[in-house]
């Protein structure tokens, strides 16, 4: 595919660029992406769409032709704002955003997809591939997965209000689920304490809190995944965040 020269772009990060194409969304990914995670993207956004989660479409992954990139993921736009540009722009509003922003994660963990990649499995491969933490802090980590039910609910993996549309018809809508399993809800939940606490402490407890009322969650459950999720964010090398992840790892007790 080639770009066009009206594309505007929307965030820079990482491996990645986002383009607004008008009635498209691009992700444009480098070279140093891998191309079989691209296509998977695209794969769990088409079950996502299948299993009728409010979510942009998946429409092609295709090459691009230019020598700055690599290959690019293509989706359809939805029309709206992002739930962090809100809670920015409103910070009075805060609470109530952040009850819609629950609630639609509520609305997801209700969903079940067994076509997607087990959580179980992905954070036993993630586990074993960091090289940050020693052997027995690993055994310890894979002993406490062991011991926590997976279950099949639908978990998106990186779920934070940059990553959730507030459509111009009123509704939510979830993007970006590169990172999405079958598996335990509260897993997800820790996920996204995690993402919350990266900038503030209060707000991630408000919304632990907040979560586990709704859903009448005992908040033991995603406090018992927290190394889990911190291990695993680890093993993305998110090296500017390196101290704040070990940190997690260390203070929980295993036994």
């Amino acid at each position: 595919m080639i770009l066009p020269d009206s594309k505007v772009e929307l965030a820079h990060r990482g491996n990645k660029v986002v383009y607004d194409l008008g009635d498209k969304i691009v992700k444009v990914f480098n070279e140093s992406k891998p191309v079989s995670d691209i296509f998977n993207e695209a794969l769990n956004l088409a079950r996502i769409n299948e299993a009728g989660i409010r979510s942009p479409k998946a429409l092609e992954v295709a090459q691009v032709e230019d020598a700055d990139y690599g290959w690019a993921l293509v989706t359809s736009k939805v029309p709206g704002v992002t739930l962090a540009e809100k809670m920015n722009a409103e910070p009075q509003r805060f609470g109530e955003y952040l009850e819609q922003f629950v609630d639609f994660q509520i609305e997801i963990h209700g969903f079940t997809c067994t076509q997607l990649n087990r959580q179980y499995d992905k954070y036993q491969r993630m586990i074993n591939s960091i090289d940050q933490i020693n052997a027995t802090t690993r055994y310890n980590l894979l002993e406490r997965l062991n011991g926590l039910k997976s279950k099949g609910f639908v978990c998106h993996g990186d779920f934070n209000p940059s990553n959730v549309i507030v459509g111009e018809d009123g509704q939510l809508y979830a993007c970006d689920w590169a990172h999405a399993t079958q598996g335990s809800p509260a897993s997800d939940v820790a996920m996204t304490y995690l993402l919350f606490a990266l900038n503030s402490k209060e707000q991630a407890d408000q919304y632990l809190e907040l979560y586990c009322e709704r859903a009448d969650m005992p908040i033991q459950l995603p406090r018992q995944w927290m190394p889990i999720v911190a291990a695993s964010e680890l093993a993305r090398n998110r090296k500017s965040d390196e101290d704040f992840l070990l940190s997690w790892i260390d203070v929980f007790d295993y036994q």
